[in-house]
C-alpha cells in the first residue's frame, strides 16, 4: 500500500545549501514531502524556504522563534509530521552531508523494520575526505556510546534516519533531554529499549559544501556527559535503561490517513 513520507530538515543559516539539497531530493524522490524547520536563521533561510514552498506544494516550512538546539528543532518537526498523519518520518541535515540519493535505500529497509539508521560504519558506508582525527572522534564516540549503553548499532551518533510513525510515537521525542547531537543517541537508546526493529543501512556522509558546521565543544561535552550518566544508570540498575517516558512500540491496527497537508503517495520499495 502506498505510504506517505516526509523529510524533516532543521535549518539555521543554510541559505546556500538548501536549494541544492531540495533539488537533489526531488530528483530521487519526487513524491516525498519536506518539512523545513527553521530556527529564525539570520541569513534568511526561512524566507528562502517559503519561496521554494510557494513553487513546490510538497515543501512546507515550520518557523521557530530562535535557535534552541538540534534536538528541539527535530522534536518540533516530528510533532508536526505526526500531527499531519505521515506514515514515515525521515530526519536529515539540510547541508548536503546526508545524501538525498541514499534516501530510497533507507525507505526500502522499512519494509521489514520500524527504524532505518543511516550508517557510516557498516560495510558499504563511508565518509567524505575526513582527516584521521575526525574519523577517530566520530567512530570513537559511537563505540563509547554503544559500549556504555549496550547498543548493537555501529553508528550511534548519525542523524540520517527514517522512522515509521508508530515507532516515532513510541520513542516520544518531545520528552528527550538532549538538545545537541546527543539527541541522536537518546532516540536510538529509546528505540532499542522500546523494541523497535532497527536496521542499519549503509550511507555515505559528505562534508558540507557551504556554510559552517554547527558542531562545537559544548555539543560534544553534552553528549559525552549524558551517555556517561545513562551508562552509569544502566550499570547500577542491572542493565535497565533510563527511558521511562518511552512506550513499547506497536504497529497501529489501521494505518493512519494523512491529514493536512495532503500529499501524493510514494511507494516504499520492498526488498
Amino acid at each position: 500500500m502506498p505510504e506517505h513520507v516526509v523529510v524533516v530538515m532543521p535549518t539555521y543559516n543554510e541559505a546556500e545549501s538548501l536549494p541544492g539539497v531540495l533539488a537533489r531530493l526531488r530528483t530521487v524522490a519526487p513524491d516525498v514531502a519536506v518539512l523545513v524547520v527553521d530556527d529564525a536563521s539570520p541569513d534568511g533561510t526561512g524566507e528562502l524556504a517559503e519561496r521554494i514552498a510557494a513553487a513546490d506544494p510538497l515543501v512546507h516550512v515550520l518557523h521557530r522563534a530562535g535557535k534552541e538546539g538540534l534536538g528541539a528543532a527535530y522534536a518540533a518537526g516530528f510533532a508536526r509530521a505526526i500531527a499531519d498523519g505521515f506514515d514515515i518520518v525521515v530526519q536529515s541535515d539540510a547541508d548536503g552531508s546526508h545524501r538525498p540519493e541514499d534516501l530510497p535505500r533507507l525507505l526500502a529497509s522499512l519494509a521489514d523494520n520500524d527504524l532505518a539508521v543511516g550508517s557510516r560504519w557498516v560495510d558499504g558506508g563511508g565518509v567524505g575526505d575526513w582527516p584521521l582525527s575526525r574519523r577517530l572522534l566520530s567512530r570513537g564516540g559511537s563505540a563509547y556510546a554503544g559500549f556504555a549503553l549496550g547498543l548493537h548499532q555501529r553508528d550511534v551518533t548519525g542523524g540520517y534516519r527514517a522512522f515509521r510513525a508508530h515507532a516515532l510515537r513510541a520513542v516520544d521525542p518531545a520528552t528527550a533531554r538532549s538538545r545537541g547531537y546527543g539527541f541522536q543517541i537518546e532516540l536510538l537508546l529509546r528505540a532499542n529499549a522500546t523494541g523497535c526493529r532497527i536496521a542499519e543501512v549503509p550511507i555515505t556522509f559528505d562534508d558540507r559544501a557551504h556554510g559552517r558546521s554547527k558542531m562545537s565543544a559544548a555539543i560534544i561535552v553534552e553528549a559525552f556527559a549524558r551517555v556517561t550518566g545513562w551508562g552509569l544508570f544502566r550499570l547500577l540498575h542491572g542493565g535497565r535503561l533510563p527511558v521511562a517516558s518511552a512506550k513499547a512500540v506497536a504497529a497501529p491496527a489501521v494505518p493512519a490517513e494523512p491529514a493536512v497537508p495532503v500529499v501524493p503517495a510514494v511507494e516504499v520499495a520492498h526488498a
